[in-house]
């Protein structure tokens, strides 16, 4: 057995002369120490000739591109176009022909920098994510021996997380929805603007609805799971999101549907009627109306609703998030159903566009939660 595994390592058949007898000793030697102490040499050799194999020619853009490979499936296209980027960009020019166990921390914190020079420290923290999974992935197929990104903890500029501008006081926000409902533009943009506000959903959602989502006498938008903000399997397994539409929203779509209700689109562009309304267009026509992005944005009308459902007319929390489209997690872990508490929705939705309506009026009270 020694001298087999002699052969083994040396790559050629041997015998005496080769090899003294003093080294055939001292590998038997060896070989007794390891059977006594319970290593499995056997296992160790197999081990030691699956690393070789998988360490030779091994680049940093082999290991990342093998782990993106093997997670593209599970994303959303949007998640995937990012981290791709974030190797294209800003991690491919500087090591993608260097075997990634070779790279040290300093070379990669020194990349990081040149983001951060851009101004992007946001961007910044999100290509170390990347940098991390890889190497992650790496260390598990025995490309590396460590994750070195873990040496660079704290050594990024910290940057503040930014929030879509919302406005949370009643009294500031029923000056908008009597702005909004001044708007002299045009139908299709007049209504979007009208209804943004009143069903909180993201703006890609709703300038995508098509009409055969819609139903106008059970009040009920129907948006379809590959709509949503999901992952890939979310997207084509999961179920649709429902939004009750409370007699203020059936009524503007009753009068936009002459409109555009002989297309698929419920607000079409103007270029293209097959196609929406850009994702640019509500946020120019609230700019013109005064209110620019640090003061109100189309998504941050989910964060005013959230924020005004629950401290002023007290309504029950996972009900928001389940009209938000939130998978919220009960005590288990468990994700809720997102078309949980239709009934409970139901009410909260006309209850939310009769708060609107007061708000609008200039009666910054909270509704009556006994007579709602």
């Amino acid at each position: 057995m020694v001298l087999e595994d002699l052969r083994r390592r040396q790559g050629r058949p041997f015998g005496y002369p080769d090899v003294s007898l003093k080294a055939v000793r001292l590998a038997r030697a060896e070989a007794k120490r390891d059977r006594d102490a319970g290593i499995d040499v056997v296992q160790v050799r197999k081990l030691a000739k699956l690393k070789s194999v998988v360490a030779v020619g091994e680049t940093f853009r082999a290991a990342a591109l093998e782990w993106y490979g093997k997670n593209e499936a599970r994303w959303s296209s949007h998640y995937a176009i990012r981290e791709m980027r974030n190797l294209e960009k800003d991690l491919f020019p500087y090591f993608a022909e260097r075997r990634i166990s070779e790279i040290q921390p300093i070379e990669l914190l020194a990349a990081l920098r040149r983001v951060e020079e851009r101004g992007a420290l946001d961007v910044a923290s999100r290509v170390l994510q990347t940098a991390r999974v890889v190497w992650r992935y790496a260390l598990s197929t025995a490309r590396t021996s460590r994750d070195i990104t873990a040496d660079l903890k704290g050594a990024l500029t910290p940057h503040k997380k930014r929030h879509f501008a919302a406005i949370t006081d009643p009294s500031k926000f029923g000056e908008l929805i009597r702005v909004i409902r001044a708007y002299q533009g045009g139908a299709i943009v007049r209504a979007a603007l009208q209804l943004a506000p009143m069903l909180f959903q993201r703006p890609n959602e709703l300038r995508g609805a098509t009409w055969a989502e819609i139903d106008l006498d059970g009040a009920l938008w129907t948006v379809p799971a590959a709509r949503m903000k999901r992952c890939i399997d979310g997207k084509q397994n999961g179920d649709p999101h429902l939004v009750p539409l409370p007699t203020q929203a059936v009524e503007i779509l009753r009068t936009l549907h002459p409109v555009t209700g002989h297309g698929v689109m419920v607000f079409p562009g103007e270029r293209s009627h097959e196609r929406p309304i850009s994702d640019n267009t509500l946020r120019a026509a609230l700019l013109t109306l005064g209110y620019g992005p640090t003061v109100q944005t189309v998504h941050g009308f989910r964060a005013t609703a959230r924020t005004l459902l629950a401290e002023v007319l007290e309504v029950d929390p996972l009900v928001i998030e389940a009209q938000l489209a939130h998978a919220v997690k009960d005590a288990n872990g468990r994700a809720y159903n997102r078309t949980q508490y239709v009934r409970q929705r139901t009410l909260m939705m006309q209850r939310w566009a009769d708060y609107l309506d007061q708000l609008a009026s200039g009666v910054v009270v909270a509704l009556d939660k006994k007579a709602a």
